[in-house]
């Protein structure tokens, strides 16, 4: 419930003439209450305002926009583009005020605690995703040093100095003023700091040169995604060449280990690149998705001398001796979240499977088994060995041929997990034609009877009703969760991805010609 002092704070943003004019006599401790007040109502000129005059040594906006005594909605999740570019125009005309340099005490900018989430709530549904928010502080931070050469403006600015906190995501499109920002840094007063980094369809040559300008020393987060060819001898040299003392989590592109085709000089170095990681004496969260690592994953493991949290080994081709030594390994008595997706769990080694559940039942909060043809056999197998996580808050299990017979079986076992929140269950085998195989394909993924997907999803559904679990969402994303990252840049990586079809047709025409 808004308190009554963020009520008055809402009709004075809702006067946008009258709190410009009267900022200046405005309490200090109110700054906070009234930015919240504006960002509710996406008054972009009073946020601007707000940032401009903002008398304060912080500004984080995680604080400024979550749970409040004065008002406990949580308006972080809104990446509105009116009140965020509002806010970063405000900071640039914060340096540029020609205020006395001493009236300035803002020392810190905290843009990280923004969450980037499918629906967007704010009145305008335009969003400025991480992607477009990198670009718009890189271009006003560039901008901002040409102002002040064409403005002349005083010795005072040597005084002011900025740190301003971001998640960075750098695409190829975004990468030359990405770079112009972080090279410029020492110059300018408002001075990117790193403390997330996600690059997507780069080069691994850009790669380096820009992970070496985004301060890897103080980055908690660092990301390689999709369309970045990384392979293990490009890991190798980065991780040879660049320290991440302070990293927490590492993602690292499909493919970037594919022991199918190691030499014999590879083991040395997969075994150097675990030697590496275990210096990131941080390290809790590794996601290795689509990279085969058939055998090998206890030489990449077992030197991290810190348990991991969460692990993505999603579709790493593992065999018996991967699954045991998870099992075993100091790991699996601290993970919290697990992906396995696209590994036969149930027939090809059960028993391993089982007792890392077994192992990492009072820490799993997230389990992710997505194609791993867990069928209505299988059921009362995959029932004994989830009972046990009682912290589990949601399991993702898509692809997968179960009928509507075992899925009612699951569902009605949901009901008993205490901090059970999320489902994301499969389209039931008996949607599908009977000449269905599985994994099935993406052109079939879509093909099924989808009144009668409707009404068993609806049976579904009534199971948790009935238990009064109506906090439990289930649903099936057909092509997979929501991915912002993706769903900001799809249209940059699809012209990329066309590109390269179109290069490979015409080296293949090229060489048919040469032939004949």
């Amino acid at each position: 419930m808004r308190s009554l002092r963020f009520m008055s704070a809402e009709a004075l943003v809702s006067d946008t003439q009258r709190i410009r004019k009267d900022l200046g006599s405005v309490a200090h401790n109110l700054f906070p209450l009234l930015f919240k007040a504006g960002y509710l109502q996406e008054q972009g000129d009073v946020i601007h305002d707000l940032v401009e005059n903002w008398p304060l040594p912080e500004l984080n906006l995680g604080e400024l926009l979550g749970r409040t005594a004065d008002h406990p909605e949580d308006l972080s999740s809104r990446a509105c583009c009116v009140c965020l570019s509002s806010c970063l125009a405000g900071l640039r005309d914060y340096v540029l005020n020609r205020s006395s340099p001493y009236a300035k005490r803002l020392r810190t900018v905290d843009l990280t605690g923004i969450k980037d989430v499918e629906v967007q709530l704010c009145p305008c549904k335009k969003t400025l995703g991480r992607w477009a928010r990198t670009e718009l502080l890189c271009k006003t931070c560039f901008d901002l040093l040409v102002d002040i050469q064409r403005l002349q403006l005083g010795p005072g600015l040597a005084e002011i100095a900025v740190d301003v906190l971001v998640d960075l995501f750098v695409t190829e499109r975004s990468y030359e003023l990405a770079v112009q920002a972080l090279f410029l840094r020492p110059h300018s007063p408002l001075k990117i700091h790193c403390v997330a980094f996600r690059a997507d369809n780069l080069a691994p040559r850009k790669l380096f040169y820009i992970t070496k300008l985004a301060e890897p020393a103080s980055l908690h987060r660092f990301e390689v995604v999709h369309n970045v060819r990384l392979e293990m001898e490009h890991l190798q040299v980065l991780l040879n060449n660049v320290h991440f003392p302070r990293l927490t989590a590492l993602t690292l592109p499909s493919r970037t280990f594919d022991v199918r085709r190691f030499p014999p000089e590879d083991e040395a170095t997969l075994a150097s690149i675990g030697e590496k990681l275990s210096q990131m004496t941080r390290l809790t969260e590794l996601s290795l998705p689509f990279s085969p690592l058939t055998g090998r994953l206890r030489r990449l493991l077992c030197p991290l001398k810190t348990p991991l949290k969460v692990l993505d080994v999603s579709n790493c081709s593992l065999n018996h001796a991967d699954m045991a030594y998870l099992a075993n390994s100091l790991h699996s008595n601290h993970l919290e979240a697990l992906d396995i997706s696209g590994h036969d769990v149930t027939d090809l080694y059960p028993s391993t499977f089982f007792k890392l559940l077994n192992h990492s039942s009072h820490t799993l909060k997230s389990l992710t088994l997505e194609e791993c043809n867990i069928q209505d056999i299988h059921v009362n197998m995959l029932i004994l060995g989830l009972v046990p996580c009682r912290k589990l808050e949601a399991l993702k299990f898509l692809g997968n041929p179960l009928s509507f017979r075992g899925l009612k079986c699951l569902f009605n076992i949901f009901v008993d997990f205490p901090r059970l929140k999320y489902v994301e269950f499969p389209v039931p085998k008996d949607c599908y034609p009977n000449d269905i195989s599985y994994p099935i394909n993406e052109a079939d993924l879509s093909k099924f009877d989808r009144q009668k997907y409707e009404r068993l999803a609806e049976e579904l559904h009534a199971i948790l009703l009935e238990a009064k679990r109506e906090d439990i969402e289930a649903s099936t994303p057909l092509y997979g969760s929501y991915d912002a990252a993706v769903q900001e840049t799809g249209s940059e990586l699809g012209s990329v991805l066309l590109k390269s079809f179109r290069d490979a047709l015409e080296s293949f025409s090229m060489a048919l010609r040469e032939i004949n």
